[in-house]
C-alpha cells in the first residue's frame, strides 16, 4: 500500500508532532519544492474525487436483478474506467494519504486479504467489511478474475478458511444494486473528499516527501514479487503493473520539484539530479516495453530464491530481477544508490524510526 511515503506535519490541523522550527531554507530552491508538492498531490486529489463520483454516478439504476456485463456493458465499461483513473490518481500520491488519513487509506485502499483477516465480508455491495477501490474493482471485473486470484483468496496455501471466501459478483438483485450505489459507492466518494478538503491545510515536512521517493521504489519489487501467489493490489483488474507506472510517475512528479534544490548546489547538483532523472527513465523504459497494465505472467516452476535460467529468461523473472537490481544498495548505479547520493547532497536526513 504505502508507494511515496510523503510525511506530514500535522499543525495546522492543530495536532502534535510537528518540529517547532521547520528545518527547510526557503531561499535555497525548498520553497519551491514544497509548493510543487502540495499542488502535485492537490491535483490528483481532485481528480481521485472527480473519478470516485463520476464511477459511482454511472451505476446502472437498481432493478430486480441488478446488473451486470452483460445486461449493462456500458455503464460496467465507464465504471471500469473511472476505477481506472482513480487508481491512478490513487497511486500517484498514496503516501501522503496514508500517512495523514491512516484510517480512510486502509477503508480506500485496503486489500480483500486484509479486510477479511478477522471476519468474512458477507455483503459485498455494502459499506462495511470490504471497502474501497478494491472492494469497487473485485465487483466491477468479477467475470475476469483470473483462476489463480481465486485459488490464493480460496485459502490455497495462505491460511484464509473456506468460510471467509465470498465469491466476486456483480450485484444480482435489487438490494444489491442499491447498496452499491448508496453504500460502497458512497463511502469511497465521501472518503475521498475528505482528503481532498483536510488535504488543503496541512503543512508537508519536505525532507520525508524526497526520501519517500527512495520506498517508493523499494514497493515495486515488492509489488512484483506478491503477484507470484496471487496477492498483487489490483489483481482483478489485473491492473497492478498500471499501479506501478502510476506510482512511478508520481515519484519521478515529486522529485523533479527538487530540481532547484539540486541547482543551487552548482556542477555537481546537476550532475546528480540527472543521474537520478535517467533513473527514473530507466524503470519506465522497462514498465513500458511489457503490453498491458498486468504483470507479466508467473512461470509455473518460478522459485523466488533460486529461479531456473528459463525462469529468469521470462518475461515475469525479467522484471522481477530488474527490479531487485534496482533497489540493491550495494549496486552503485542502482536506482536506490543514486537517490541516496542526491539526498546526501542535499543533506536530508534519513527518517526517524
Amino acid at each position: 500500500m504505502n508507494k511515496i511515503a510523503v510525511v506530514i506535519c500535522f499543525s495546522s490541523l492543530g495536532l502534535t508532532g510537528c518540529p517547532a522550527n521547520n528545518p527547510v531554507i526557503d531561499d535555497d530552491g525548498s520553497a519551491a519544492a514544497k509548493e510543487g508538492v502540495k499542488s502535485y498531490v492537490n491535483a490528483e486529489l481532485t481528480s481521485l474525487n472527480v473519478a470516485t463520483t463520476s464511477l459511482q454516478a454511472l451505476a446502472p439504476a437498481a432493478d430486480a436483478d441488478g446488473w451486470n456485463a452483460s445486461d449493462d456493458a456500458a455503464a460496467v465499461a465507464g465504471m471500469r474506467l473511472r476505477w481506472t483513473n482513480a487508481r491512478v490518481s490513487y497511486e500517484r500520491v498514496e503516501g501522503a494519504i496514508a500517512v495523514l488519513f491512516p484510517g480512510l487509506d486502509a477503508s480506500t485502499d485496503e486489500r480483500w486479504d486484509g479486510f477479511i483477516g478477522d471476519a468474512a465480508d458477507a455483503n459485498l455491495f455494502d459499506d462495511v467489511g470490504v471497502t474501497g477501490v478494491h472492494g469497487i474493482e473485485r465487483i466491477l471485473f468479477s467475470d475476469v478474475v483470473p483462476g489463480f486470484v481465486q485459488t490464493f483468496e480460496q485459502g490455497v496455501g495462505d491460511g484464509f478458511t473456506p468460510s471467509r471466501y465470498t465469491p466476486p459478483a456483480f450485484p444480482a438483485t435489487l438490494s444489491e444494486a442499491e447498496d452499491f450505489k448508496t453504500k460502497l459507492g458512497q463511502r469511497l466518494v465521501t472518503d475521498t473528499a475528505i482528503m481532498k478538503d483536510e488535504f488543503g491545510v496541512v503543512d508537508l515536512a519536505l525532507e520525508a516527501a524526497f526520501r519517500g521517493v527512495l520506498g517508493s521504489m523499494e514497493e515495486q519489487a515488492e509489488k512484483v514479487n506478491l503477484a507470484g501467489t496471487g496477492e498483487d493490489e489490483s489483481r482483478y483488474a489485473q491492473h497492478t503493473l498500471g499501479d506501478m507506472r502510476a506510482n512511478l510517475e508520481g515519484g519521478l512528479a515529486i522529485f523533479q520539484t527538487f530540481e532547484g534544490m539540486f541547482a543551487a548546489k552548482g556542477e555537481e547538483g546537476q550532475a546528480s539530479y540527472d543521474e537520478i532523472h535517467a533513473a527514473f527513465e530507466r524503470v519506465a523504459a522497462t514498465y513500458d516495453a511489457i503490453d498491458g497494465d498486468a504483470i507479466p505472467a508467473v512461470p509455473a516452476t518460478w522459485n523466488p530464491a533460486a529461479p531456473s535460467a528459463d525462469d529468469q529468461a521470462s518475461p515475469y523473472g525479467s522484471l522481477f530481477l530488474f527490479l531487485a537490481d534496482e533497489t540493491d544498495f550495494s549496486k552503485e548505479s542502482s536506482f536506490v544508490s543514486v537517490f541516496e547520493r542526491g539526498a546526501a547532497l542535499l543533506e536530508i536526513p534519513e527518517l526517524a524510526e
